[in-house]
């Protein structure tokens, strides 16, 4: 009996470690997930816990390798950014897999920005807000200045995706989408490794830079599987619309997160999008994609735990809510702001917020949660609106969390009337995409429709009221 022959695709979040088989029509055929506890850093800050993530990854490989039913034909990586793995000569791992969200120490900052020509021009030349750890290339300046004894045992370092692709394929490489997540490391003005690479002797350290779409054909298990180089998990998110969308799109992709991608729009970025939280990734072959960036999640997962303390609610409850037109209004109409945001900055984008959260005027939690996501989604509106710029997008994909709060979705419609915007059950975009890129393939028009219940949101009206 001839095996099944399989893409197999790990997904590593940093909350959900996944692992997926698809068939050769790219269905999804089997799927696990794991959540690992996190360790801590010589700091004592948390850090992935890289062992345990590898031996769940064999474990998860073996497995499949062993099924007589299946045969891998390709492998390939989707992973979060902002993350670097760094080796010895031996090729083994040198220091902690620092977290992206570690403090970035002050003085260390300011006397970098002070040898490359200020934040100002540094956020520029890399597109990006200067955000310490988050500009994972800065990670490599902050070891070599504080951690001296670490930084000298470093060989190569490599992006996250890259690492893992590595431990399958034995190869060292970058690739374009993890080099564009706000790395600090790529001059977009110039199209090239940014000058303090070279200043400080850290350039060496990265491997070549290659597509997204490599792989190489590797032995695992007794198999020739196709390894793909791994791809930062946003990106990858793209690739299954630009498969079925014939016409520009801009990509909403939600969870702690809420990113703007519009593949259609490679303006430079101006200093006053960089204010906002705007920044370019990197399309799979170097081009450059406009985004903006919201901690939109985050936010909300704060204001909500508020409101079911206030209301004395248990979590989960507005999970069940469906959209109401008449609280709708009724919580719109309320005068003035009565939200404060701990994470997001409106200021930023010239919009108002409270001086402190105000429940007073609320009769219910319904009425509440309204006006926060009315709130909530003029700031969604404000950062949408930056990515689009110039480039005419009407229509938008919402994928990730949000896209199944139908209350989010109807009130952000409301407030971009012009834009047609789509829904979709897709809990693998990244995933998928990884798929496409190692297997060379194309999915059809209808595929997300029938497969994943992608359809356009309809319009809330609010005319009989």
């Amino acid at each position: 009996m001839a095996k099944h022959e399989v893409t197999a695709i790990f997904d590593i979040g940093k909350t959900n470690k996944k692992f997926f088989l698809f068939d050769d029509d790219l269905n999804e055929i089997s799927r696990e997930y794991t959540r690992l506890e996190q360790i801590e850093d010589e700091d004592g800050f948390p850090s992935e816990d890289l062992k345990t993530l590898e031996k769940w990854m064999k474990d998860c490989m073996d497995k499949t390798l062993a099924n007589p039913d299946l045969k891998v034909k390709h492998l390939n990586f989707s992973t979060y950014g902002a993350s670097l793995v760094h080796l010895d000569k031996n090729n083994a791992v040198a220091s902690s897999f620092y977290n992206y969200l570690k403090e970035f120490p002050e003085d260390l900052l300011e006397e970098f920005l002070e040898k490359n020509g200020g934040l100002r021009d540094f956020a520029i030349n890399s597109s990006s807000p200067v955000m310490g750890m988050l500009n994972s290339g800065l990670q490599l300046y902050y070891l070599k200045y504080r951690k001296p004894e670490i930084f000298k045992n470093i060989k190569h370092s490599l992006h996250f995706p890259q690492y893992l692709s590595f431990l399958y394929s034995g190869k060292m490489v970058s690739d374009y989408t993890s080099l564009g997540c706000h790395t600090g490391l790529w001059n977009f003005k110039k199209q090239e490794y940014h000058q303090w690479m070279h200043d400080e002797n850290i350039y060496p350290l990265l491997p070549k830079l290659v597509p997204s779409n490599s792989c190489f054909s590797t032995q695992i298990g007794g198999q020739t599987i196709d390894v793909g180089v791994g791809v930062h998990d946003s990106s990858s998110a793209l690739i299954p619309y630009l498969n079925v969308s014939p016409e520009p799109f801009m990509l909403i992709s939600t969870g702690t997160w809420s990113i703007c991608m519009n593949y259609f729009n490679n303006e430079p970025l101006t200093k006053s999008e960089l204010d906002k939280d705007c920044l370019t990734y990197m399309r799979m072959d170097g081009r450059s994609i406009k985004a903006s960036r919201l901690f939109l999640g985050e936010e909300h997962k704060e204001q909500i735990r508020a409101l079911y303390a206030h209301f004395n609610l248990s979590m989960g409850y507005y999970k069940k809510l469906t959209f109401e037109p008449e609280v709708y209004l009724k919580a719109k109409s309320h005068e003035g702001k009565k939200f404060r945001f701990k994470y997001l900055q409106p200021e930023a984008f010239g919009i108002t917020q409270a001086a402190q959260n105000d429940y007073t005027i609320f009769e219910t939690f319904e009425e509440a949660y309204y006006r926060f996501l009315i709130e909530l989604c003029e700031l969604q509106v404000a950062s949408a609106n930056l990515a689009i710029g110039n480039s005419g997008v009407e229509k938008i994909y919402i994928d990730g969390g949000f896209s199944s709060n139908i209350m989010f979705v109807s009130i952000l419609g409301l407030m971009m009337p012009n834009c047609r915007i789509f829904i979709t059950d897709f809990a693998l975009g990244t995933a998928l995409g990884a798929a496409l890129l190692v297997s060379n393939r194309k999915i059809e028009p209808g595929f997300l429709a029938s497969k994943y219940n992608t359809k356009m949101h309809e319009p809330v009206s609010l005319s009989h009221l």
